[in-house]
């Protein structure tokens, strides 16, 4: 109670020194009209409940009840602040808030067809999404977290991309949602410092849990956003519990290798058209998941090699798994990257390497 005490005057001073931007602030009894007394709740997770409601105007929204708060209210300033200040086609809008001591609440635009990770395994039916329009949401994706990295006023780092947090419209746009773990920093900034990782594992950059990597950026974001790019290509998720030897193979390496032995990763069969669309995406998610940050592109890049042709695409390195693995056993390093950097041969990690290690590496990363 102390806690609460403490933290709701200073969540309610922010909301009144940034009232200008904010959307419309409604109250807990607003809240139960709008949901008829949450009646209809479309999702459930660590945050809280999302119900189905509607407002007066006649829009459907989902309103996302925010559980017993923590990190002092943090979460859902960063989701107001975040959110209040932007406009784009490939971010959700945030049409309302309550924040009513403990009862706190974000209202968004109703997305009815979900969220993308109920679509990144390939199923026949109506809502079937073929590689084509996969693809187009990628491009939805990548529009996103560019507009946030370099086209807001300030720079926001989102830290937590992944398909659960990718809502998809009545057309399938895509919207970049969930902004409780974002960060805005001066457009300046190149490394921002961070206290504590809490990222989804499997999407986490290397360098939040590996010091040694490089500095904390909006390179980050690019990782998780190559993670996911990944298993839209693949139409597979990072974790796949039917897999044989699901504890033995990191997904990207799986699909780097299948990328170069020209194998297919889908378990559909596809079009020579598809099949193009499906090795361009894989290409962009492994530049976009190397290990050292400065190697990976930034997302304007990543947009562009998207909608490029395939054929101006150079496979990267392949993806490793530890900063300090040694690329080949007994051959000088230094000679080593001098001719990764001016060949396409990559060298192979040993499989006493990958077991020595498996148990440093997300278990969310296998299949």
């Amino acid at each position: 109670m102390r806690r609460h005490q403490a933290m709701d005057p200073n969540i309610e001073e922010f909301l009144q020194a940034h009232n200008n931007f904010l959307p419309i602030r409604y109250s807990y009894s607003d809240i139960k009209k709008i949901t008829q007394n949450f009646k209809h709740k479309l999702g459930e997770g660590g945050f809280g409940s999302v119900y189905r409601g509607v407002l007066r105007s006649g829009n459907e929204v989902a309103v996302k009840i925010l559980s017993k708060p923590k990190s002092d209210g943090q979460d859902f300033i960063s989701e107001v602040a975040t959110i209040g200040r932007i406009h784009h086609v490939n971010v959700v809008e945030l049409v309302g808030f309550c924040f009513d001591y403990s009862k706190q609440a974000l209202i968004y635009d109703f997305m009815p067809n979900g969220s993308l990770d109920k679509h990144i395994v390939y199923r026949d039916g109506e809502n079937a999404l073929d590689h084509k329009k996969m693809h187009e949401i990628s491009l939805g994706i990548a529009r996103g977290i560019k507009y946030l990295h370099r086209e807001c006023d300030m720079q926001i780092l989102h830290f937590d991309i992944k398909p659960h947090n990718i809502l998809l419209d009545q057309n399938f746009t895509p919207k970049v949602s969930d902004f409780g773990l974002a960060k805005l920093y001066p457009t300046d900034h190149s490394t921002i410092m961070l206290t504590a990782a809490r990222e989804t594992l499997g999407y986490m950059a290397p360098e939040l849990f590996y010091k040694d990597i490089g500095g904390i950026s909006y390179k980050a974001d690019v990782y998780s956003f190559g993670m996911m790019l990944m298993e839209m290509a693949g139409r597979r998720r990072n974790v796949n519990a039917d897999a044989e030897d699901s504890s033995q193979i990191y997904f990207p390496l799986w699909v780097y290798d299948h990328l170069s032995e020209k194998k297919g990763v889908e378990m559909v069969d596809v079009t020579e058209e598809e099949g193009e669309t499906r090795r361009k995406m894989v290409i962009v998610a492994l530049w976009c998941i190397q290990l050292n940050p400065n190697d990976r592109p930034s997302m304007s890049r990543v947009l562009n090699m998207l909608e490029g042709e395939i054929d101006e695409l150079q496979v990267p390195p392949k993806p490793l798994l530890y900063p300090t693995e040694t690329l080949v056993a007994d051959v000088d390093v230094e000679v080593e990257l001098e001719t990764l950097s001016s060949s396409s041969s990559v060298p192979t990690i040993s499989s006493s390497y990958q077991c020595e290690h498996k148990n440093k590496i997300p278990q969310s990363c296998f299949v």
